[in-house]
């Protein structure tokens, strides 16, 4: 006869592969964000100063809109 053991939980892991798993996410959640930051600062950086102020933005405002801070 077989018996499973239905109290244990498969999300959180905190052995080797678990710990290893959540650091590799981390660092490519990580890259992503700093590549999706760069790639919204590029291309506000191509619009002229009329087009920025077209949608209420300055060149001061890039780096807060890049990284997602409120601009007010």
């Amino acid at each position: 006869m077989a018996a499973f053991d239905t109290t244990r939980t498969t999300y959180g892991s905190t052995g080797l592969f678990g710990r290893i798993g959540i650091a590799f996410v981390a660092l490519t959640s990580s890259v992503m964000a700093w590549n999706d930051a760069r790639t919204s600062k590029n291309a506000l950086n191509a619009l002229s100063d009329r087009e920025l102020a077209d949608i209420g933005l300055s060149r001061a405002n890039i780096e807060d809109i890049a990284t997602g801070k409120p601009v007010f």
